[in-house]
């Protein structure tokens, strides 16, 4: 098992932090590993999705449950990744701290490569966390 932990510092409200990581439509937009997402069901708080990761146009399955205001936790049940990843949030009116814990493992032949991909998830994890961060900051009007 692989843990990846990435933190970021957002100036901006938890509230407009949370508008943008909830916003599961929008996902490709901040992470660039993911290519594309197509919405299978929803049951309760438990949203089941196929998602195309960046590594080669894979599929993965998951299962994302947003836990409002604090925490969105996504569960990779079928594909080459296996495991989680959480985002989670705390902050006050003037800032929010941003973190993503990825707890997982490469299923397969892509397990050899697990050093490589550990790697790319990392940095784009470090990335999107800073697009949001940049996102969120942007859309605050200077006082």
């Amino acid at each position: 098992m692989v843990s990846i932990k990435e933190m970021v510092l957002v100036r901006a409200p938890p509230n407009v932090v949370w508008e943008i990581i909830s916003d599961l439509d929008a996902e490709p937009t901040y992470w660039k590993g993911t290519k594309a997402i197509r919405n299978i069901s929803r049951e309760g708080d438990a949203i089941h999705r196929e998602v195309t990761i960046a590594f080669r146009d894979k599929r993965c399955m998951q299962t994302v449950r947003l836990r409002p205001p604090h925490t969105i936790h996504y569960e990779f049940t079928r594909g080459i990744i296996q495991g989680s990843k959480t985002l989670s949030m705390a902050g006050n009116d003037d800032s929010t701290t941003l973190a993503a814990s990825w707890e997982i493992r490469l299923t397969g032949m892509m397990g050899m490569f697990s050093g490589a991909i550990t790697g790319h998830i990392r940095d784009g994890t470090r990335q999107a966390l800073e697009a949001i961060k940049s996102a969120a900051e942007a859309s605050i009007p200077d006082t």
